[in-house]
């Protein structure tokens, strides 16, 4: 019998049924939340916080009356409250998005406004012009937004920029630091899908049609050709079915990324069950629509499992081989192999994978992955999300874990190993308990708990968990106490002009020992819009800290010493930090005066 699980590799995540808080014995929301915490580089707290309000956030944009959807240049979630902001421009409209629990924000650009505007862009855009990455609407800002990458224009940009700028202030330029591609790769191991004996791409959802029939859906540019068949391995094995039957079911071009492909060989069954890489399987249980600053998580047979936030929807991407409207970015990291990969926010089907930057370096770019909405691709081949299935059968608790013991510790962590469980099928990963609090989320047998206060005690266990969420009894406690600890300051006072559409960069150098689970940063700068900027520190792992993100269309000025506190995936201290801004408006004027960093 094929492992279906293995084959499909069909990503979701628990945060409980419609209209339901989101709660941790949910197989898969720990899961989710140690990846959001992780990408996003906020904490667990921060991270359970951000997905309840979210799941909350969206449950009002469904709710939204035709009237309001047809007239609002855009919805997104708010950073600080969680709460869905719809932008309108009218008193009517304002008033229905209060009895819904969201906040109106008046704006002066219609949606029609904003789609006349993206409409002259793609104009004078044509078929392509050399650095043109993509355009489409800002909700936040009340603007289109043109990305360009300079590192490939020419005269043919300028004069295309010339002319975007005779549109006038509801269209803004933006620099971006590579152009997407479609990320279909070589063969990977993992959960691949096999274009007859092309390279792998990756499974998205699975999907039935009106008659029961089997499906599942993936990019449109991993199925552009007719009645090929779909492989589970490489070098034709492992049939699956076809792909892009009769040739009218797939779509790589204006319209979007997607395809079907059709599953039909004996042994293959659906599963709405996905691979978080290392945690549990779990279930989607519907859909839901992209949403600006929603949380979203992809799988995908190249980099696995990856988080991030949506920057901007229904946008237009310049790929080399033509225009593709209707696709969401993100900061997410992606990679060749990925696309078709499935998209989620909270327990919902959200995208698609198409494409991205070449590579995850820098990464963290507003524009870093692309996906293409998944409801369009169902509503397009008349298909319905496929929500059963599961695991089913094995009802089997794995055995507690014995002898955890604490091997390392620090002013901020303690590092606990222990001996594996055993189970009647397999033990799929570990939940570590700070008290009655979980602490983490581990596949393997050892943990660091980071974020600890210096020279306390603390008490931890450790349950097992099988892939059919069966969770053992607790192990025996083991107390452990962090050593003593203080600041460790390291500073740079060398200054720095912020210019506009430009970065600067601020290296220190740390010299001090062990870890670190937060960081305090301290900007001292001058600029006239702080709206304008993104803010981020890289660590010596080359992990990516977002302190201040742009955004925002009122500018406020940046002046003095602001301080940021960020928590850190248990960074090592020694090495180099380096301080990033970008400048991302136009007409403002500033310096970076110094910066310094606790560790």
């Amino acid at each position: 019998m094929i492992s279906t699980t293995a084959a499909t590799a069909l990503l979701a995540v628990c945060v409980g049924s419609a209209g339901a808080t989101p709660r941790e014995d949910v197989p898969g929301w720990a899961a989710m939340v140690d990846a959001v915490s992780r990408d996003l580089g906020i904490s667990r707290d921060q991270a359970r916080t951000k997905l309840v309000r979210q799941a909350q956030a969206q449950r009002v944009a469904e709710a939204l009356p035709d009237r309001v959807r047809a007239n609002s240049p855009g919805w997104w979630i708010d950073e600080d409250t969680g709460m869905l902001v719809v932008a309108v421009t009218e008193p009517a409209a304002a008033d229905l998005v209060r009895a819904l629990g969201g906040e109106p924000r008046p704006v002066s650009r219609s949606r029609d406004d904003l789609a006349q505007l993206s409409r002259a862009v793609g104009e004078l855009a044509g078929a392509g012009v050399p650095g043109l990455a993509g355009w489409g609407v800002d909700s936040i800002g009340n603007s289109v937004v043109v990305r360009v990458n300079p590192a490939k224009k020419n005269v043919a940009t300028q004069q295309f920029l010339a002319r975007v700028g005779e549109l006038g202030a509801g269209v803004r330029v933006r620099e971006v630091a590579a152009s997407p591609e479609p990320q279909a790769g070589d063969v990977r191991p993992g959960n691949p899908w096999f274009p007859g004996y092309e390279g792998n791409c990756s499974v998205g959802f699975a999907a039935v049609d009106a008659s029961g029939g089997k499906h599942f859906l993936t990019a449109g540019h991993c199925t552009n050709d007719r009645d090929q068949p779909a492989f589970g391995a490489s070098g034709g094995q492992n049939r699956i079915g076809t792909s892009n039957v009769g040739g009218a079911r797939s779509v790589f071009a204006r319209e979007g990324d997607m395809g079907v492909v059709a599953v039909t060989e004996p042994g293959w069954n659906l599963s709405a069950s996905v691979n978080t890489w290392g945690n549990a399987p779990v279930a989607v249980t519907g859909t839901t629509e992209p949403i600006v600053n929603q949380a979203v998580c992809h799988s995908g047979v190249a980099s696995r499992w990856q988080c991030g936030r949506v920057t901007a929807v229904e946008q237009t991407v310049m790929y080399s081989s033509g225009p593709i409207d209707g696709m969401s970015f993100t900061t997410a990291c992606s990679l060749g192999g990925d696309s078709g990969g499935a998209w989620v926010a909270g327990d919902k089907a959200v995208g698609l994978h198409s494409g991205g930057y070449p590579t995850c370096g820098p990464g963290n770019a507003p524009d870093q992955s692309l996906f293409q909405p998944v409801n369009e691709a169902l509503r397009k081949w008349g298909l319905t999300l496929y929500t059963g299935g599961g695991n089913t059968g094995d009802t089997l608790a794995p055995s507690a874990p014995s002898d955890v013991r604490a091997t390392s510790t620090t002013a901020s962590s303690v590092t606990l190993a222990w001996t594996a469980s055993t189970d009647n099928v397999g033990v799929a990963g570990y939940q570590v308990y700070n008290g009655s609090t979980l602490a983490a989320t581990v596949q393997g047998t050892t943990a660091t708990i980071g974020g600890l206060v210096a020279a306390t005690s603390y008490s931890f266990t450790v349950r097992a968990k099988d892939a059919a969420g069966n969770v053992s009894p607790p192990s025996a406690p083991v107390t452990a106490r962090t050593t003593d600890g203080g600041s460790r300051t390291f500073r740079s006072d060398t200054d720095y002009q912020i210019r506009d559409y430009q970065q600067i960069s601020s290296p220190i150098r740390s010299t001090t020992t062990g870890s670190t689970a937060q960081i305090r940063v301290d900007v001292t700068a001058q600029h006239t819009c702080v709206e304008d900027l993104d803010i981020d520190v890289l660590s010596p792992s080359g992990r990516w800290y977002s302190l201040h993100d742009f955004g925002g269309y009122v500018c406020h000025p940046f002046g003095g010493t602001r301080s940021f506190t960020v928590p850190v995936s248990y960074e090592q201290a020694a090495g180099t930090w380096t301080l990033y801004i970008r400048d991302g408006g136009p007409g403002d004027i500033g310096y970076l005066d110094s910066w310094v960093i606790t560790l």
